[in-house]
């Protein structure tokens, strides 16, 4: 889940889709020069880009799903302000033309012999490859999930089958407490589960509810954001809207028909504590995907080893990766995908040529903070969480104008740039503002 400086889908027919390109579980061609595994938004911004480099009979995209949705605004849907027909276009509609796609799940990685095995048993070898998984959502690791989100009152906007419930829940609530959680592990969009949490305060605000709610948001982490400058104004947000922030509490289990969450303190591990709902968003535990974890491709937390500033594997030169599925130490964002999509282009055109790769990520990701139904703080930072911003002016301000970007301008960037290969890198904010003075 960024916003303009790298931002992050057409429905063709039956017919058009066949005639541009092949979607087929058992392919003709079992050998592709470049393979990317996962199309995702980090798989299909370089299938893109690598149909220009080798060509589109060159390349083919590894994916299962039939649907392929910008997830970033699942925050939005969530609180009722987007749809979620709107999030999703099929996977058929952008693959790049020409590109295979081969319509099965990875089940094994072996960068040895340079194959991949997908789980309908075909193996495909490969000159390249590209990773773009992703990573797992693991709701089970909560004690009552997934199965509770059966129940009333309980919601994810992490999920597709989940955050429709997230909205149902804030339309229906009434008086008691609303509960935001962040797990104990890395995340996608480390800003999404407040996001919501400030959504819901206005939302009641907005229908005269706000007095019989109380908001609480229980986050694993020591600190409310990571970034101090936006860290300070995120904490004047809390003071000034009465909103109560638990440090080091980890949501362990959920108790779906009681409308009870207890939560474990990290600071004194064997303390729990039991909260009543009226609502509440659980923000699930996350991982590797676990190919890439049982593959030599990981390190020993599970996730992809890449060079930080290059994207090329650290033990396989003809390796890459790309996004969530990667132990780069930045924060998991749609933004750095697309930051990285230049730079893992630039890297491989210089390993083709047998040349070393001449530039460097520095890490950058963005997190617009949706604040309300109309402002927005805009993060932005790099490796070293030093701010990396855009804008001429204080972006740890709340602004009417980020608002509009995250939820106007950066979904028609993301289906008509990103996915295309024609958006990303060091500056597309600032792209964009230099298109804009021309």
């Amino acid at each position: 889940m960024a916003t303009l400086y790298r931002l992050r889908r057409c429905h063709p027919t039956g017919a058009v889709i066949a005639h541009f390109h092949t979607s087929s579980i058992v392919s003709a061609k079992q050998h592709y020069k470049m393979l990317v595994l996962g199309g995702g938004t980090g798989g299909i911004a370089m299938s893109a880009r690598m149909k220009r480099v080798v060509g589109a009979d060159n390349v083919a995209v590894v994916e299962p799903a039939e649907m392929h949705y910008y997830q970033p605004i699942w925050t939005l849907v969530g609180a009722g302000a987007k749809t979620l027909a709107s999030s999703g276009r099929p996977t058929a509609s952008i693959i790049p033309s020409g590109v295979k796609w081969v319509k099965s799940a990875v089940q094994e990685i072996n960068p040895q012999t340079n194959t991949v095995r997908t789980e309908d048993g075909n193996e495909i070898s490969y000159e390249y490859l590209i990773v773009a998984l992703g990573l797992q959502l693991h709701y089970e690791k909560i004690k009552g999930l997934p199965e509770g989100f059966e129940h009333p009152k309980i919601g994810s906007n992490y999920s597709i089958k989940t955050v429709e419930k997230t909205w149902k829940a804030l339309q229906d609530f009434k008086e008691g407490n609303a509960i935001f959680t962040f797990p104990n592990t890395p995340v996608k969009c480390a800003g999404a589960p407040q996001k919501i949490m400030y959504l819901t305060d206005a939302y009641l605000r907005k229908t005269g509810k706000r007095d019989k709610a109380k908001v609480i948001y229980n986050t694993s982490l020591p600190v409310l954001f990571g970034i101090k400058k936006y860290a300070e104004t995120l904490w004047d947000i809390v003071k000034t809207r009465d909103l109560q922030v638990n440090l080091r509490h980890n949501l362990i289990e959920v108790r779906a028909d009681k409308q009870e969450a207890v939560f474990e303190n990290l600071d004194k591990p064997g303390e729990t504590t039991v909260f009543e709902y009226e609502m509440l968003h659980v923000t699930p535990p996350m991982g590797p995907h676990f190919v890439v974890k049982g593959s030599p491709l990981a390190d020993e937390a599970g996730w992809l080893d890449v060079n930080k500033d290059t994207l090329q594997h650290n033990k396989y030169p003809n390796v890459f990766g790309i996004g969530d599925c990667t132990n780069l130490p930045t924060a998991k964002t749609g933004a750095a995908v697309a930051a990285q999509s230049a730079i893992l282009n630039r890297t491989i055109n210089k390993v083709m040529k047998n040349e070393k790769p001449d530039k460097k990520y520095d890490g950058y990701t963005s997190c617009p903070l949706v604040t309300s139904y109309n402002t927005v703080v805009l993060a932005e930072f790099d490796y070293n969480g030093q701010p990396l911003e855009t804008f001429p002016l204080n972006q740890a301000k709340e602004r009417r104008l980020m608002y509009f970007m995250k939820a106007d301008v950066m979904p028609h960037l993301y289906w008509h740039g990103l996915l295309r290969g024609f958006w990303g890198g060091p500056g597309p904010y600032r792209k964009l503002l230099h298109l804009g003075m021309k």
